[in-house]
C-alpha cells in the first residue's frame, strides 16, 4: 500500500514550484475578475506578471481584520455578505455558509474534498473503508464539515459525534468500533479518561487526527501510552488545510493547494529561510481565492525535506501570534510601526521593541541589530524616528547582528502585572 496520498507529494521541488507559479497568475486573474474585493485591491496589478515569489511578495497582505472590516461594511450596505472575496453566490455552487468569531462568514463550495483534508487524514493513517469518529463542531464553524468532506473523499464513513456529551461519545465508540478519532486533542484526552473511569475499553481507537489547539509532545506521549497514535494538522476556516504532520514527526509538510510565505510581522516582506515570521497564504481555491492572506500565526520554514519521501516545504508548526500590538502609555504601538522605523535606515538589520516596567510606569526600548555599534549619530536618528513614528519616547540599544531572538517577536511585552 502506498505511503503517500498521491504523486503530488513526491514530485521534485522544482516541478512543484513550477506548477505553483504557473497556477499563480491565473488565480490572480480569476480573483480580479470574479471577486470584487480583489478587483479593488489588485486593480493596478497585471495578473500575468505575478508569476514568481518575488512578484507575489509585491502584492498587499490581506489580514483577517481587513477581511472582517470589508465583510461588515458590505453587509451594512446591503451588499455581499462575504465582502466581495467569494466568487460564489448562494445556490447550487455553494453547499453551506459558516461563521467564525468576528463574525466572518466563509463559503463552502461543491467540489469533493473542498477543504483538502483527505491528505492529512491519509498521513495520519486513515484508509478507505474505515469509520471515523468526528468530534469537531458541526455548527457555525466549518471544522466538522472540513473533516467530514475530507473523510468522504478518502472513502471513509463518518460518525458525527460533535462536541460534548462525553459518556455518549464513549458508548458510541465502544459500540461502533471506529478506526480512530478526529477532533481537538483536549477532547480526546477527556474521552479516554472518561472511558477509563467508566471501565469501558476502546480497543479500536488506535489513531487520531487532532487540530484546533496546541498539541505538545507531552500530550502526544500521553496518548501513545494509551495506544493512540495521534497526528496534528494546521488548517483555518479561511483557506482549509495549510500543513500536516507525518510519521517522521519533523514539523508539518505544506499542503499542495496553497502557496506559503513567511513574512516579518506587520509587513509583507518575506524573511530569510529559518527565521520566524507570520504565515501568509495564497489559496489556489477558485471559489474563495484569498491572495496573500495573513493568518496572524507565527512559524518558520524548516530546511530539507520530510524523511517520509514527501518533498514539499515544511514549517515548524504554530509558534504563537503575529499580532503583537501593545498599548504603551495610553498609545497603541503595532509591529508595522517598528517595520517602518527599520526601513528608514539601511544600517539597521532587525529591531525588537521591548516594553518593561510596571503598570503605569512603562519603559520602552528599541533593540537594534546593526554593524554600526558605535555610531552615536545613527542612534540619535533612530531615536528621533521612534518618537516620530510611535509618538512616544524610548531608549535605543544597538546590538550585534544575530543577537536578537529568532522567535518572530517584533514587540515584546516584558512588563510586570503584579
Amino acid at each position: 500500500m502506498s505511503q503517500h496520498f498521491d504523486d503530488l507529494e513526491t514530485r521534485s521541488p522544482q516541478a512543484r514550484e513550477a506548477a505553483l507559479m504557473t497556477h499563480l497568475p491565473a488565480q490572480v486573474a480569476h480573483a480580479k475578475g470574479h471577486a470584487p474585493a480583489f478587483a479593488d485591491l489588485l486593480r493596478d496589478v497585471d495578473a500575468a506578471s505575478v508569476n514568481s515569489r518575488a512578484a507575489l511578495a509585491a502584492l498587499p497582505v490581506i489580514r483577517k481584520y481587513e477581511l472582517l472590516e470589508r465583510q461588515k461594511a458590505a453587509r451594512a450596505a446591503g451588499g455581499n455578505v462575504f465582502g466581495g472575496f467569494s466568487t460564489l453566490g448562494f445556490g447550487q455552487g455553494m453547499t453551506r455558509v459558516f461563521a467564525s468569531p468576528g463574525t466572518i462568514y466563509e463559503p463552502e463550495g461543491t467540489r469533493s474534498d473542498y477543504w483538502r483534508m483527505a491528505r492529512t487524514m491519509f498521513a495520519a493513517g486513515f484508509r478507505p473503508g474505515e469509520l471515523i469518529h468526528n468530534c469537531f463542531s458541526y455548527h457555525f464553524t466549518p471544522a466538522g464539515s472540513m473533516m467530514e468532506t475530507g473523510a468522504h473523499a478518502l472513502g471513509c464513513t463518518v460518525f458525527p459525534g460533535g462536541i460534548g456529551q462525553t459518556e455518549q461519545q464513549v458508548t458510541a465508540m465502544a459500540e461502533l468500533q471506529p478506526a480512530g478519532y478526529i477532533g481537538t486533542p483536549s477532547f480526546l484526552k477527556i474521552i479516554l479518561e472518561k472511558a477509563a473511569e467508566m471501565g469501558v475499553p476502546l480497543p479500536s481507537v488506535r489513531k487520531a487526527l487532532v487540530s484546533g489547539e496546541a498539541f505538545p509532545p507531552s500530550l502526544r506521549d500521553w496518548m501513545t501510552a494509551r495506544g493512540v497514535d495521534a497526528y496534528q494538522c494546521y488548517a483555518t476556516a479561511d483557506v482549509g488545510l495549510i500543513a500536516y504532520e507525518t510519521a517522521a514527526r519533523e514539523g508539518l509538510v505544506i499542503d499542495e493547494g496553497v502557496i506559503v510565505e513567511i513574512v516579518r510581522p506587520g509587513t509583507g516582506d518575506p524573511v530569510p529561510e529559518g527565521e520566524v515570521g507570520e504565515l501568509v497564504i495564497t489559496s489556489l481555491n477558485p471559489d474563495y481565492p484569498l491572495i496573500r492572506f495573513g493568518t496572524g500565526d507565527l512559524s518558520a520554514i524548516l530546511p530539507g525535506s520530510c524523511p517520509t519521501g514527501r518533498t514539499g516545504l515544511r514549517i515548524k508548526g504554530w509558534m504563537g501570534r503575529a499580532d503583537q500590538t501593545t498599548k504603551i502609555r495610553g498609545m497603541f504601538v503595532h509591529p508595522g510601526q517598528v517595520a517602518e522605523i527599520v526601513k528608514r535606515f539601511p544600517e539597521v538589520l532587525k529591531a525588537r521593541l521591548v516594553v518593561s516596567g510596571e503598570m503605569a510606569n512603562d519603559q520602552m526600548a528599541l533593540h537594534v541589530e546593526t554593524a554600526s555599534l558605535s555610531d552615536d549619530a545613527l542612534k540619535a536618528r533612530v531615536s528621533e524616528a521612534v518618537r516620530d513614528v510611535t509618538k512616544l519616547r524610548g531608549e535605543v540599544h544597538f546590538v550585534a547582528a544575530g543577537s536578537l531572538l529568532n522567535d518572530g517577536k517584533v514587540i515584546e511585552d516584558a512588563r510586570s502585572y503584579k
